[in-house]
């Protein structure tokens, strides 16, 4: 007989556009977070919810444990800057910025994490991307050294 496994996972992404520049408008965003959880189901994860702001990006993924964090967030990047740049949405070239957060969240808490990926336009209308993640680290006690966190112009 063959073991089974079980596993309920959920990893809350963040990163941020190149140079942190506002260059993912309301009008490709719905088309730019449905491409993206495809990626996300074509690599066997659950998309939970894509949404974010001009600069950044939040993106809460039901984890399969067979698939390296690191691994999803490169393919995420690569292939949504390819379907990005290959649709001409900006004059130059877009590119994500290096790095990103990766946090887990237990099941009790997802109704409140989803809520609030959902709710980003208004959550930034009284704090800034970097607030926000500075907080996540806090949050998760995550030793982090400020020369290593995205470039926040601000």
């Amino acid at each position: 007989m063959k073991p089974n496994y079980y596993t309920q996972l959920c990893i809350h992404l963040v990163f941020a556009v190149k140079f942190r520049e506002k260059l993912i408008s309301d009008e490709y965003q719905p088309k730019l977070y449905q491409y993206i959880s495809g990626i996300i189901t074509n690599k066997k994860q659950k998309s939970l919810i894509v949404n974010g702001m001009p600069d950044h990006i939040h993106i809460l993924i039901g984890w399969n444990p067979n698939i390296s964090i690191s691994d999803t967030v490169r393919d995420i990047k690569r292939s949504s800057t390819l379907f990005i740049n290959k649709n001409n949405w900006f004059a130059g070239k877009f590119s994500w910025q290096g790095g990103y957060g990766a946090f887990s969240y237990s099941q009790s808490h997802l109704s409140r994490i989803y809520n609030y990926i959902a709710n980003q336009k208004e959550h930034h209308l009284g704090k800034s991307f970097r607030s926000e993640y500075l907080e996540m680290l806090e949050r998760f006690e995550i030793q982090h050294n400020n020369k290593y966190l995205f470039n926040f112009f601000e």
